[in-house]
């Protein structure tokens, strides 16, 4: 338990790559797009996802926690750009520096979260995402986004994958 495996570091960094294009074809118009009243907006999801870094860190590992900013739900599309790139460069630190030290993360909760191998934070945050952006499509789709608008995302998210 000395390193991340290579494909794991890669498909981490493909992911972050994925959350970035989707911020990318996105509008600040598109953020306040909700499914219904008591629905999630686009916003929101986006929101949450950032958020999820922060929010398991503070709990498994608190050190690499420390920096990170609370995402505020009406946060702009910089603000999310920094919030993943931030959220994703201390969860893989974090990551890094359990299994070289050869520790697991903490377990507050005691419900054995990441106990096996701390990497697991990265399939978990892989996805949490992935499940995420498929809502975020789907909100997308049934908010008359054009036939051109999808096949741009599309296009700029499908191929970070394929690659």
């Amino acid at each position: 338990m000395s390193t991340v495996p290579e494909l794991l570091l890669e498909s981490f960094a493909r992911n972050g790559r994925v959350n970035a294009a989707l911020l990318d074809t996105l509008s600040a118009a598109d953020l306040a797009l909700e499914d219904a009243p008591e629905g999630n907006s686009v916003g929101e999801l986006l929101v949450h996802m950032a958020g999820f870094r922060q929010g398991w860190l503070v709990n498994i590992s608190p050190l690499h926690a420390e920096g990170l900013t609370k995402v505020e739900d009406d946060a702009d599309l910089d603000t999310l750009r920094a919030a993943f790139a931030s959220g994703d460069a201390a969860a893989l630190k974090a990551v890094q520096d359990a299994l070289q030290e050869g520790q697991v993360f903490e377990d507050p909760w005691k419900e054995g979260a990441y106990q096996s191998n701390p990497a697991h934070f990265l399939q978990h945050t892989i996805v949490h995402d992935s499940h995420h952006r498929g809502q975020i499509a789907t909100l997308l789709r049934q908010s008359n986004w054009t036939k051109e608008r999808l096949e741009k995302l599309e296009e700029a998210t499908w191929p970070v994958w394929r690659a």
